[in-house]
């Protein structure tokens, strides 16, 4: 796979077992995470069109896997566990939280990553990114200081991703107080954003459209 998606694409697609993902995450090991992976499989669907995310699925959160991380990969801090299904192709912006995220997945995928630290007066360019193909049923730790967005596809069927992080990340801002440059990024709890000014969806959302050059679109 990881060889077909480097022909066919003009960015170089890293593995995220290769030496380029360690300042951006770190594969896990010693986790059972088969519960949530046949949940997502035989419970959650791809939509036709767009992307679904899900923060927080209670099932989910009911397996014996949810105290293993909270208590180990989160330091005993609340967590949610959720889902984010679909068919996207495009870099489309990124976000970051001032925490790890967990993703698991449930298919092949890919995702573009950054540096947090490389964003100059709310903007960061296209080109410092890097792509990395995450095989099924690989799970990952993406640092606090990485940025991301939703996976990309690597088929006609989309991508199935399982998405751990605090407990009310993701979810509405009670208030808002700009202070200072960074303040302006933050759209939802613990969930700062910068979009491609081709993403409308986002900036609808109050996103600041800072990610400068093409909206790549990843092929497969």
């Amino acid at each position: 796979m990881l060889e077909r998606l480097n022909k066919v694409n003009d960015v170089e697609i890293f593995s995220v077992f290769s030496p380029e993902f360690k300042v951006f995450g770190r594969v896990l090991s010693g986790y059972d995470f088969s519960d949530l992976i046949k949940f997502s499989q035989e419970n959650t669907q791809i939509p036709e069109n767009a992307n679904i995310y899900v923060a927080s699925v209670e099932e989910m959160e009911k397996f014996p896997i949810y105290e293993t991380l909270k208590n180990t990969l989160f330091g005993e801090s609340p967590i949610q566990i959720g889902y984010c299904n679909g068919r996207n192709t495009t870099y489309n912006g990124f976000e970051y939280h001032k925490s790890s995220e967990i993703n698991i997945a449930v298919t092949d995928f890919m995702l573009v990553l950054g540096l947090s630290y490389e964003i100059e007066n709310n903007t960061y360019k296209t080109q410092q990114a890097k792509v990395f193909y995450v095989p099924k049923y690989t799970a990952i730790e993406m640092y606090g200081t990485t940025l991301h967005l939703s996976p990309c596809r690597v088929c006609d069927g989309g991508f199935k991703d399982i998405v751990i992080l605090p407990k009310g990340t993701n979810t509405p801002l009670q208030s808002k107080t700009i202070t200072d440059e960074e303040s302006k990024l933050l759209i939802q709890k613990n969930k700062w954003v910068i979009a491609h000014p081709q993403r409308e969806a986002l900036i609808k959302q109050g996103a600041v459209a800072g990610l400068i050059g093409e909206n790549k679109e990843l092929k497969y």
